[in-house]
């Protein structure tokens, strides 16, 4: 049974000035109806990754045997959370944040150990991409890190809004993008 069918009452959704807010990601602006900025400034981050890894300095060779093998460890996992996650929402399935208006809470597979898990996923694919490419690459990794934080906030917002049961289950699944991590 997943959180939404349990029927619980989740908490009134904070006001948009208060310091709750903040921290749920209520006063995080929309960008857009479904939250169609949120998925064009993730388009461009990970472009921007991209970029600078084909256009940065390439590391130093000291290393590089063992960077080729954590970046492989880590870009398994990542690709782990990215088809889990999706294969979890299945038809829900969206670029958008906003969830779709019939969709259930998930709280299963990959959703039973983080609440973002494509997007954890797709941290750890340009963490990886770094590692193989350029130093200069973790710059637009430590941005797309902010920019996921806030955008799966607003998300977030917006799922307490329409699951009942959201607020629970962020209670139980308390690592946002890795599992025992972060």
């Amino acid at each position: 049974m997943t959180a939404a069918e349990a029927g619980s009452p989740g908490p009134a959704a904070p006001s948009a000035g208060s310091p709750e807010a903040a921290s749920t990601g209520a006063g995080l602006p929309s960008l857009g109806s479904r939250g169609e900025g949120w998925a064009l400034g993730q388009l461009v981050l990970l472009g921007g990754a991209a970029a600078a890894g084909v256009c940065g300095a390439s590391w130093s060779p000291a290393g590089g045997h063992a960077r080729a093998a954590a970046a492989s460890v880590i870009a398994i996992a990542g690709a782990g959370l990215l088809l889990g996650g999706g294969a979890g929402l299945g038809r829900q399935l969206t670029p958008f944040p906003k969830p779709v208006a019939d969709g259930e809470l998930r709280d299963d597979g990959v959703y039973g150990l983080v609440r973002h898990p494509m997007y954890g996923g797709a941290l750890l694919g340009l963490l990886a991409w770094a590692l193989v490419s350029s130093p200069l690459a973790l710059a637009p990794l430590a941005a797309a890190g902010g920019f996921l934080e806030a955008k799966s906030r607003r998300e977030e917002a917006w799922l307490v809004e329409q699951h009942p049961g959201y607020a629970a289950y962020r209670q139980r699944v308390r690592r946002r993008f890795v599992p025992y991590v972060w």
